[in-house]
């Protein structure tokens, strides 16, 4: 048998590639939409992906399932469990407790495990070359290295009112009724790691078992002590903020994402090409670069998602495809780098880019507005704004200031001042310049407070110093 793990650390999302190496046969689990990863695996092992299924309706990205299924002609497996408010809106083979995929030698069991999500399914993997018992464990956003799957995603972006309770619940459940029944060899491979939004402390470790989590868990001695209430008070204090656009991500992985097909290579656009657009607002620019080269001057209107790891959590926080209709335009050294942007975006459903430019001359420019740290003191701001999540602006924030999330805030313009300067910053200033220059494209007045908290703190702790001697 093949185990490998496929992670994108932009998402901090792990899938799965099992294949049975006597057969030639695979199956993908909880597979994202650029699929070339997994035909590529599936060609250089000789193999044939007949299968792809995922674990649960996914809010953080959209589902490959329909893509992969589309390019191999592999047959689509997905939970039949939840009730008749939890399923699926496209054609596929419904998996329940209980039920297996069979692949070769191997086996591939469907364990009904709810509370991150009413339909959710791990797979219990079963090598029978080697034995008749199973190993492994693929626990989707069931249990993760130290955590669990985090109960309220359905009140925090889905719409739901007080569902986190009864899903705190059906979690204390599942951990009992059904991982703690398991062995404690079984390993546990997870959908998400450090990083992600889905729990408040994943561990970045790939992967564990169930012995060690039972035993090490923050959540182990209230299982032991059968204290679910303790279990529920614990699970739902301090869950970070949930990005709004999970919502989309949950409606479009129910009905099924779009499949998109082979993707012809983003063309490089002409200056003139992109500025007529921009002058035509037919068109929406991209600036990949890095907060501070931004500073110095970018194009008027444009959005900044930063290159790097990043793309598509920062993409889906500025850009919403259900009413942002422009063709995207990025900034991109090359072909290859633009693709690789495209890559990450369409994770999150933005597929709609146009092309891509080498360079900003001859576009029209604007330099962001900023305020130094010394001076925020005296300006007069309609409002500070904090963009980073609840638990840091807790943990120490600017006096004064209001807090919402970089993920959340194009969702809740009402909760802005209609006039006068908005000054926002995050830690470092990264998030606040994606979190800016979508408020200034849409029309507010913002000025971004230059080094964000940390030179706001520097600049206090110096200035206590010297009053202090």
């Amino acid at each position: 048998m093949l185990i490998e793990r496929i992670y994108d650390e932009d998402l901090a999302q792990a899938s799965y590639f099992i294949g049975c190496q006597s057969k030639g046969e695979a199956i993908v689990v909880d597979g994202r939409r650029d699929i070339a990863v997994y035909q590529d695996l599936a060609a250089k092992n000789g193999m044939k992906i007949v299968a792809v299924t995922e674990t649960h309706i996914h809010a953080d990205y959209l589902s490959g399932t329909r893509e992969l299924a589309a390019a191999t002609g592999a047959t689509m497996y997905v939970s039949g469990e939840g009730g008749p408010d939890w399923q699926y809106g496209f054609d596929a083979e419904r998996l329940y407790d209980g039920d297996a995929i069979t692949l070769g030698n191997i086996s591939v069991k469907a364990l009904h495990t709810p509370g991150h999500t009413p339909e959710h399914l791990s797979f219990l993997v079963t090598d029978g070359a080697f034995s008749d018992q199973p190993g492994y464990l693929l626990s989707g956003d069931f249990v993760f290295s130290g955590d669990l799957g985090r109960p309220d995603l359905l009140d925090e972006a889905a719409g739901g009112i007080d569902t986190r309770f009864e899903g705190a619940k059906q979690l204390f459940a599942s951990l009992r009724d059904k991982f703690l029944t398991l062995p404690d060899y079984v390993q546990v491979h997870p959908a998400h790691g450090a990083g992600s939004a889905c729990g408040k402390a994943l561990g970045a470790i790939p992967s564990s078992t169930v012995g060690y989590e039972r035993l090490y868990a923050w959540w182990g001695p209230y299982l032991a002590a059968n204290d679910e209430q303790g279990f529920i008070n614990e699970l739902l204090d301090g869950q970070p903020d949930a990005h709004a656009y999970f919502a989309r991500m949950k409606h479009e992985n129910r009905e099924g994402p779009a499949v998109m097909g082979e993707r012809t290579p983003l063309p490089e656009l002409s200056t003139d090409t992109v500025a007529a657009g921009l002058a035509a607002d037919t068109l929406t620019f991209i600036d990949t670069r890095g907060n501070r080269e931004v500073h110095e001057g970018t194009v008027a209107r444009s959005l900044n998602v930063p290159a790097g790891k990043s793309v598509a959590s920062y993409g889906a926080w500025v850009v919403n495809p259900e009413t942002d209709k422009n063709p995207l335009v990025l900034l991109a050294p090359d072909q290859d780098a633009a693709q690789e942007m495209w890559d990450h975006l369409v994770r999150v459903g933005i597929d709609n880019v146009a092309g891509y430019v080498t360079g900003i001359e001859g576009l029209p420019l604007t330099t962001p507005k900023l305020v130094q740290p010394e001076d925020l003191d005296g300006f007069d701001a309609a409002m500070v704004l904090d963009v980073r999540n609840k638990t840091e602006h807790k943990d120490g924030h600017i006096p004064g200031s209001v807090q919402l999330s970089g993920g959340r805030v194009m969702w809740h313009l009402d909760e802005l001042p209609d006039n006068g300067p908005i000054v926002t910053y995050c830690q470092s200033g990264v998030r606040n310049s994606v979190a800016a220059s979508a408020l200034r494209r849409a029309g507010y007045d913002v000025v971004e407070l230059d080094g964000s908290y940390a030179a706001w703190n520097v600049f206090k702790a110096s200035t206590a110093a010297a009053t202090s001697n």
